[in-house]
């Protein structure tokens, strides 16, 4: 089975009793849907130059087919390409793509970068207001390119399994595990230079727990919006987070927490959406906010994990 929009492209195969040889075209999202809300057994598929007939223990649909000869020709491919951890790679996934923009009037910025050295694989994602960065170090594949974080968001669901290989061609990114392949059309452009905003140091930080924060977050969203920015005032002793919205009113909290730094007191907001997302996809129970002043970007990360960090920028309040 084979399905692509001519940007992903997913193929799997599955044994299956055939009686007569043959293939048709049929919308994708209509078979999927068909087969999922049919009771549970036995499913069988027939195809005619005119209908597409799909039947399972009572209900029968009778859908018309498309023309095989307009379906994109594909490809051959082979399972080649660098074994990786699925769930490390899984793992990267979720982590980077939560940066990588939905403008598709931007579309630089709707992917991830994977660039790769003799340390191993980056990947990256950024959209402008903020960034993620993931190592895997030893991950050592041939090429670099900017995939689609559209068809990465799919692909744990679609091939994910425990062993992975990744293979970068020279328009292309091909996945492929024992449940199929991907193939991932690469965005043409140049992704933006990002390490100059990485700072090299940063005299201030906190470590808070990281189901305290994130249910912190949840009250806060209660009030504001994406354009509402959340507050924090981090001094000794942990971090104060307030929202205050004019037409609603506001929320206000304390956070106990271990803070460092070269200021007494660092004032600075975000907007709350946005570190969410980047405190989610930390591993481990602490959070770590590494902060210069309240104008200048911010680096999030769990405090141990040198492999992943989250850049957001602040909002001027």
């Amino acid at each position: 089975m084979t399905g692509t929009d001519e940007e992903i492209t997913i193929q799997t195969e599955m044994e299956v009793e055939a009686l007569e040889e043959g293939q048709t075209v049929v919308p994708g999202r209509l078979l999927s849907e068909a087969v999922r809300k049919m009771p549970a057994g036995m499913v069988t598929l027939g195809a005619t130059g005119t209908e597409v007939e799909i039947q399972g223990n009572g209900p029968r649909f009778s859908l018309r087919p498309l023309n095989v000869e307009e379906f994109p020709l594909q490809p051959e491919t082979t399972d080649e390409g660098v074994e990786i951890d699925g769930e490390m790679f899984t793992e990267a996934i979720n982590q980077v793509t939560v940066a990588a923009s939905m403008d598709s009037a931007r579309p630089i910025l709707t992917g991830v970068l994977f660039d790769s050295s003799d340390q191993g694989l980056r990947m990256v994602a950024t959209d402008s207001y903020r960034l993620a960065k993931r190592e895997l170090p030893g991950v050592q594949i041939d090429g670099s390119g900017l995939v689609p974080a559209r068809g990465l968001r799919e692909l744990p669901r679609s091939i994910g399994s425990s062993t992975m290989k990744v293979q970068m061609r020279e328009r292309e990114a091909v996945f492929s595990s024992d449940r199929g392949r991907m193939r991932l059309r690469l965005i043409d452009g140049n992704f933006p230079k990002y390490e100059s905003v990485l700072p090299d140091s940063y005299p201030n930080q906190v470590v808070v727990d990281k189901e305290e924060l994130l249910e912190a977050l949840g009250r806060v969203t209660l009030v504001a919006e994406d354009h509402i920015p959340v507050r924090f005032k981090v001094t000794e002793g942990g971090v104060e987070v307030s929202v205050s919205r004019q037409d609603v009113g506001g929320e206000t909290e304390h956070l106990g927490g271990q803070f460092n730094g070269a200021e007494e007191e660092v004032t600075i907001a975000f907007n709350p959406r946005y570190l969410q997302d980047g405190v989610s996809v930390l591993t481990g129970d602490k959070v770590r906010i590494r902060l210069i002043d309240g104008f200048k970007a911010s680096i999030i990360d769990n405090g141990d994990d040198s492999e992943f960090l989250y850049l957001l920028m602040p909002v001027r309040v």
